[in-house]
């Protein structure tokens, strides 16, 4: 019988590896409260309102009130709508941000464990992977809507889809020239020793900025939802706890790619200025990376929030024309000078 206990007693890795995807919704969950409490403060200071200040103390507890009201309200399902394909969308949609975050290393070491769930040699090829399958719920949800202003939301979803993909696709490609590892953590260590990659290839980070946009539907490319032309797009047919998963799911999309564009180009949890670019030794070192890194997503993560209100939507044929005529070229330009350079280094 001991035997079989012990045959049944799984690792210690598994339990290492549940405790951190644990730790990492813990974490992703309130900072995503904490991102829709900042955009409410900041849109309020950008309009010279005062913003949220009757739940809890300067409103700091606004997001569990309005998740409270997300919760309590009639989860209304209209008659019209293809009913499975309508409950299946919003968790489409809210799940791929939540399994990217699974490969980004948020810090180095805590006492013996790495900080990151799955450490994979393709890491960034699954992030593109998994990020693209997001617009499969918002497609889901302007079909299943069976309305008009849904389904242009939709349609619009997977034509922009396809024109900042590509781009964005081929704007990291520079980057794992120089590093020669598709592993995140493997980029963290090159920027550790030679250097943010945003000062070694900056058109590739404002070609991933601006793709990073029309990714998590923000102005200026919030196209599939563009309140002044379809209502609210692809969920104005949603409320109550549905609705709530799309909120989620933007949000927790802006976390990510704010995450990756952090591990991608601004050395993840190192300052290489200050000597903080080697394994944590400790767990307070540990904590010190953890502190650098969110440091670093939240200032992405006020950049989304001031750029949705202080510039105008781009027209739709814009963003078309942006991403063929010029992201796209600039994208293919930039890794033929990187690969030739190479070249001529390593001659």
């Amino acid at each position: 019988m001991e035997a079989l206990w012990q045959s049944l007693t799984l690792p210690p890795a598994f339990w290492y590896g549940l405790l951190k995807i644990g730790l990492a919704i813990g974490i992703l969950m309130p900072l995503i409260a904490l991102a829709v409490l900042a955009e409410r403060r900041i849109s309020a200071a950008i309009q010279d309102r005062i913003g949220p200040n009757r739940v809890g103390p300067w409103g700091l507890l606004q997001p569990l009130a309005d998740g409270l009201k997300f919760l309590l309200k009639e989860d209304f399902t209209p008659g019209h709508v293809r009913k499975a394909y309508f409950w299946l969308a919003p968790a489409a949609a809210m799940v791929p941000p939540f399994l990217t975050v699974a490969v980004i290393p948020f810090g180095s070491t805590m006492g013996s464990q790495n900080m990151v769930i799955a450490d994979l040699n393709v890491g960034i090829l699954y992030t593109f992977g998994i990020v693209s399958l997001s617009v499969y719920g918002i497609v889901l949800a302007g079909y299943a809507s069976n309305s008009k202003y849904p389904f242009l939301g939709g349609i619009r979803a997977s034509a922009q889809m396809i024109s900042y993909e590509i781009a964005m696709g081929m704007s990291v490609v520079p980057l794992f020239l120089l590093v020669g590892d598709l592993n995140l953590g493997k980029v963290i260590e090159y920027q550790a020793q030679g250097g943010w990659l945003l000062f070694k290839q900056p058109l590739a980070f404002v070609i991933f900025l601006v793709a990073a946009f029309a990714e998590t539907n923000r102005l200026p490319f919030d196209m599939p939802e563009s309140e002044s032309e379809l209502v609210s797009g692809y969920h104005t047919e949603y409320s109550s706890i549905k609705f709530a998963l799309f909120f989620l799911g933007e949000y927790a999309a802006m976390i990510a790619v704010s995450a990756l564009m952090v591990t991608l180009f601004l050395g993840g949890w190192t300052l290489p200025f200050f000597g903080l670019d080697q394994p944590a030794a400790s767990v307070w070192g540990g904590l010190l990376h953890l502190g650098i890194f969110f440091g670093k997503l939240g200032a992405f993560m006020v950049l989304f929030i001031w750029v949705r209100w202080m510039m105008p939507r781009f027209r739709y044929d814009q963003l078309m024309h942006l991403g063929w005529q010029y992201f796209l070229p600039l994208a293919l330009a930039n890794i033929i000078v990187t690969a030739l350079w190479l070249w001529l280094a390593a001659g």
